[in-house]
């Protein structure tokens, strides 16, 4: 496997552990919040210091698969959009006090846009190599799982609920991909390989359809 789609992957799937660990922490923290306490203050400051990793190794996970991979600038593009997404989210969430914009934590149309945008993002990765069924399902599996995270709103929960479902999914996107990859059951065309290329000009694979254009 080319090292830096490799390191795009593995940074891909621990910046979604990342997020889930966030998750677990901030729900620790609201549970066991205490005012004007040095664990309290503490547990905050450990909060924040996860969800930037994660970020910061979602943006270098982003950089490495735009600099690899060869065409496939819908995934590309919906991928780096979807890590702004959830930081916008992410942000609103933890300061949710101040209603920026009128932003509503337990809307349910927030949380079936938000779900529906993540699968979308989700079956972006047909991409990376459309004709595998195995690619297929895993991608089918991550999708309804993402698509699962607005139960969470009619449960009463908020949008937050739907953001960890989504690092659940990507998490096992990322090692079902890797893995897969390792197994060499899908190829994926990297720049400096001599391996085949694959030309997407136009009418790029998405949602499961193939290039018209595709040489070899």
């Amino acid at each position: 496997m080319h090292k830096k789609l490799s390191m795009g992957l593995t940074f891909g799937f621990i910046s979604n552990v990342l997020f889930i660990c966030f998750g677990f922490i901030s729900y620790i923290f609201y549970k066991t919040y205490m005012e004007g306490t040095a664990y309290s203050k503490g547990m905050e400051i450990f909060a924040y210091i996860v969800e930037i990793s994660g970020f910061a190794a979602a943006v270098y996970s982003a950089v490495m698969l735009w600099i690899t991979m060869r065409m496939r600038k819908t995934l590309k593009i919906m991928y780096t959009l979807y890590i702004v997404l959830e930081a916008v989210l992410m942000y609103m969430e933890l300061n949710v006090d101040y209603h920026y914009g009128g932003y509503r934590p337990f809307s349910l149309a927030l949380a079936i846009a938000h779900a529906i945008v993540s699968a979308i993002v989700c079956f972006s990765f047909l991409q990376l190599d459309p004709d595998r069924t195995a690619l297929e399902v895993v991608i089918i599996i991550c999708s309804g799982i993402i698509l699962g995270g607005m139960m969470g709103n009619f449960l009463g929960i908020r949008i937050y609920f739907s953001i960890i479902t989504n690092a659940v999914s990507f998490t096992i996107l990322f090692y079902m991909v890797k893995r897969l990859l390792d197994r060499e059951e899908i190829e994926i065309d990297c720049h400096g390989d001599r391996a085949r290329v694959a030309e997407y000009n136009g009418k790029e694979v998405f949602f499961g359809l193939k290039s018209e254009n595709k040489k070899k």
